[in-house]
């Protein structure tokens, strides 16, 4: 039997949207992690949001191709510290809670996004 893809369990592209489009403002509006959308133009939000979408949609096995940059390149000199990185975690985390994520996609998630780890924070 083929278990369903993360993307499916998620609720496919809807669903990983509406997890983007909880997870964002909150990152956003956290006092430290803010910094990195400070002076960034809407229509630079609204692309970056597009691209996290498609990331995580084709990441979790659906149809969707993502045409934006490695994770090495996109965060390069962003200056990503373990302490902003624990930041993101709580934040992924109280969305998943707040969407009422199932526990096996909530680790599904979790361990993927540990798996990005040493490309995105600089150590």
């Amino acid at each position: 039997m083929n278990q369903p893809s993360l993307y499916e369990r998620l609720g496919g592209y809807d669903g990983i949207t509406v997890f983007a489009n909880d997870l964002l403002p909150r990152l956003q509006g956290d006092n430290q992690l803010g910094r990195f959308w400070e002076n960034r133009g809407a229509d630079g939000v609204e692309r970056e949001k597009q691209l996290l979408i498609d990331f995580l949609c084709s990441n979790a096995g659906g149809p969707v191709y993502y045409t934006g940059r490695n994770m090495i390149t996109t965060h390069a000199g962003m200056k990503i510290s373990e302490s902003d990185w624990s930041i993101f975690l709580g934040h992924a985390g109280e969305t998943m809670k707040s969407l009422q994520v199932p526990q096996q996609e909530c680790d599904d998630i979790v361990g993927f996004v540990l798996s990005l780890k040493e490309e995105i924070v600089d150590v």
